[in-house]
């Protein structure tokens, strides 16, 4: 069976491991500062701050952000439901907003539309790998007295228009589980340009210990003083994980490279068939695709989905509409909220898409694509 994706690992991975099991730190140690300033420069520079997976780098950016009960979080349905769900623990209102039938990524003028003065933040999602126009949300965010939160989950080592995606955003989280552009095994990253955010995003992370000497309460207490002045939780990445994660930094360049192979030798065999939609894209876009998207017959999906896991393809669907949960329909959410979402989701299958794909495999993903689908 082809997976759709899997994690690209080496020696070079290994032995990086193995010098780190070896060292004096499995948990916070130097390879801790080391990743964070490798992600900072994949990042365009802006501050990084480690955690223990995508889903903590959500809930510690929403944190950063102050989102609080009474709050209000735009963001699209077209995503793996933490994107949502990180803000709903924090005790926000999730506003859905419908997305660009081509690119599966949040609409800006839905989201425009979807603002009131409650909102605290808009968050988008780089679906399948492709970047937002972060530019653009970010000044629709500001001019509404909001933060703009970009989900990269997909899109690390992505660019637009020549700027690494995690220069513009407000706060923009990162993962790195192994069907990602890179991994850690299990990790991510909160990335902003602005000191006072990565100041909180570490403190929560780190469970709100205070330890520099002019910020503490009772500064003459002891050499061994810490203190809690606002609450957090343990999301600490360990010096052992991202040792893994420098190595594949290195290279990440050709992680993206070959991904957009791959895509690209689906888009020359599917773009002029009647039945099949492939992904759209943006003028200035680099993507480092995660995904690759394709859309078939609504009323077949089912059926070409089954056809081709028993054919040892391992294609995947991406994704139910986070507020067809039963979660969020137990709060009152309903069907029909996002038209164009819930057609991308009705038509889309997710097709084998890795470093380690070989030309022979991508041809037999192609062959078996087109033989299931028909002329």
């Amino acid at each position: 069976m082809l997976p759709y994706g899997r994690q690209s690992i080496d020696e070079s991975d290994v032995q990086a491991v193995a010098e780190a099991l070896r060292s004096d730190w499995l948990t916070t140690g130097p390879k801790v500062a080391e990743f964070e300033a490798a992600i900072s420069a994949v990042a365009g520079g802006a501050n990084a701050v480690s955690v223990t997976s995508g889903t903590a780098a959500l809930h510690v950016a929403y944190v950063a952000a102050g989102v609080r009960p009474g709050d209000e979080i735009v963001t699209t349905p077209l995503t793996f439901v933490a994107t949502a769900a990180t803000a709903a623990i924090a005790g926000a209102k999730i506003v859905f907003a419908d997305v660009d039938p081509s690119t599966g990524n949040l609409s800006l003028d839905a989201a425009r539309a979807a603002v009131t003065p409650k909102t605290r933040a808009i968050t988008a999602v780089d679906y399948a790998g492709l970047p937002v126009d972060a530019a653009a949300f970010n000044e629709l965010a500001h001019s509404s007295g909001a933060l703009f939160v970009e989900d990269a989950a997909h899109s690390v080592g992505s660019l637009l228009d020549g700027i690494p995606v995690g220069k513009v955003a407000d706060l923009t989280t990162f993962s790195f589980f192994p069907t990602k552009n890179m991994t850690t095994a299990e990790g991510g990253a909160v990335v902003t340009p602005h000191d006072d955010l990565a100041t909180k995003a570490r403190l929560f992370k780190g469970q709100g210990l205070v330890r520099e000497q002019e910020s503490l309460r009772f500064p003459d207490e002891g050499p061994w003083h810490q203190e809690v002045h606002e609450f957090g939780l343990n999301y600490r990445l360990p010096d052992v994980l991202c040792a893994l994660g420098i190595n594949q930094i290195a290279r990440l360049q050709s992680f993206r490279e070959r991904r957009q192979q791959i895509h690209d030798a689906y888009n020359a065999a599917f773009s002029d068939h009647d039945n099949l939609t492939i992904p759209g894209t943006v003028d200035g876009a680099v993507p480092a695709w995660h995904l690759y998207p394709l859309r078939v017959e609504a009323d077949r999906r089912r059926a070409i989905f089954e056809e081709l896991r028993g054919r040892g393809i391992g294609v995947q669907v991406n994704y139910i509409p986070a507020y067809w949960h039963p979660v969020f329909e137990d709060l009152g959410y309903k069907r029909g909220m996002c038209p164009e979402a819930e057609q991308y989701y009705r038509q889309e299958i997710s097709l084998p898409l890795y470093p380690g794909l070989t030309d022979p495999e991508v041809e037999r993903v192609i062959e078996n694509v087109l033989a299931v689908v028909g002329s």
